[in-house]
């Protein structure tokens, strides 16, 4: 079994990184692109004979309280069977 966790900046807060990236895609000509933000993205592996909802709570508070800043970012988790 298979944890993803996307972390990503909340949408009110700046993002220069994501900045940074969205200038040099415009400079290297690529178009139609209107904004970029940047995040983390983690694969945590699990045993397999974890319950689904256990392995759920458990890699939702590892997101909270280690992977993500609940104060600027914002996090998902899917779980793969």
């Amino acid at each position: 079994m298979k944890a993803k966790v996307f972390v990503t900046l909340k949408p009110s807060v700046l993002d220069p990184q994501g900045k940074a990236i969205h200038h040099s895609v415009d400079s290297l000509g690529y178009s139609g692109i209107g904004d970029i933000r940047q995040g983390k993205y983690f694969e945590i592996s699990l045993d397999p004979a974890m319950d689904i909802s256990d392995a759920r709570t458990s890699i939702e508070r590892i997101a909270k309280d280690v992977l993500a800043n609940p104060v600027i970012e914002d996090y998902r988790v899917e779980i793969e069977a």
